[in-house]
């Protein structure tokens, strides 16, 4: 017995130290070991000229480092005005599956032929992601993928990394056709697979799909791409305290300490931070609810202090350019 319970003790303690031992995605690309290094990521481009507007503002006079287009939306043309005067920006495509406003709606790319799974009623996306499982195929969802895809080429530039608007496509029924998309295009995607402390513990993910996630990581990583730790998009629902004054000051300040607090729980690795910078406008607020929290994360990304937080702190700001470039040259 005493044995036994030495062996299982020797077990447990093997165990935890391969696990503390376990290099993160950043340190396989060659960042400082126990570095913090984030990709301040703003989702929703090309949605409307006040997002535009917004991840401009975000990127050009903040510390955001990346962006996506949503390529089904109105306004992509005008964003690619901004993508080809900034050839070096980090612009990937914001594959997307659903369209969620009620006012507000837009189509499937490949056409109601080839994917008439992805058409709700009134030939837009359906709304949620709930139904988009429901009624498209692998098939059809890699269709539209591929079509949204050509439609960012054919503006002349090519997309730095792809993700996935409201995370559609990190749904089993779909995960494997992005992996294989990327893997075939050579194009990275957002995907945490490492200690994924944020997005999954945090979020009560079962086992499987962890285990799901760390498969499909070590096949993108297998590829050549580059592959993130953790993941966090909270900040869409951080809203100011009840009693609050809704000023642009209040609302700055409330969202930079929350992305203080944030970073100050990241774990070392390389954590991709989701947020929605949009300048408010009586337009937008016709579209959604959400301005007044996406006009917060602009502002928290062109403020001084969050800026000097993250100096202080010497965490690593980091861009999918130089994630591909380092994994490069990783054997």
């Amino acid at each position: 017995m005493k044995l036994a319970l030495l062996s299982v003790i020797f077990i447990l303690l093997t165990l935890l130290t391969s696990n503390a031992q376990t290099e993160t995605y950043a340190e396989k690309l060659g960042f400082p070991k126990g570095k913090k290094v984030v990709i301040f990521h703003v989702d929703d481009a090309g949605m409307s000229y006040e997002s535009n507007v917004g991840t401009i503002n975000a990127m050009d006079k903040g510390i955001a480092s990346s962006t996506s287009v949503m390529m089904p939306c109105g306004w992509v043309p005008h964003f690619f005005e901004y993508v080809k005067k900034h050839p070096t920006a980090d612009v990937g495509v914001h594959l997307t599956l659903t369209s969620e406003w009620n006012g507000y709606r837009w189509c499937p790319l490949v056409g109601r032929e080839k994917a008439p799974g992805l058409y709700d009623e009134q030939g837009a996306f359906w709304h949620s992601v709930e139904q988009v499982v429901q009624h498209a195929s692998a098939d059809e969802v890699e269709a539209e993928i591929r079509a949204q895809l050509a439609r960012y080429r054919a503006f002349g530039v090519q997309p730095t990394h792809m993700d996935s608007h409201m995370g559609t496509l990190f749904e089993p029924k779909f995960i494997t056709r992005y992996a294989k998309v990327a893997i075939e295009e050579k194009i990275p995607v957002l995907f945490p697979a490492g200690h994924a402390t944020l997005i999954f513990k945090a979020n009560n993910v079962p086992a499987p799909m962890q285990q799901l996630a760390q498969q499909v990581g070590k096949q993108l990583w297998d590829a050549g791409l580059p592959v993130m730790d953790d993941l966090d998009g909270t900040s869409y629902g951080w809203t100011l305290p009840a009693g609050t004054p809704v000023t642009d000051a209040t609302i700055q300040k409330y969202k930079t300490q929350k992305f203080i607090e944030l970073l100050k729980s990241t774990k070392p690795g390389l954590t991709y931070i989701i947020m929605h910078c949009t300048a408010p406008s009586p337009t937008f607020d016709q579209i959604s609810g959400s301005g007044q929290s996406r006009n917060g994360d602009m502002l928290a990304m062109m403020d001084p202090t969050l800026k000097a937080f993250v100096d202080k702190e010497g965490i690593i700001i980091t861009t999918w350019r130089e994630l591909m470039e380092r994994r490069g040259n990783v054997k």
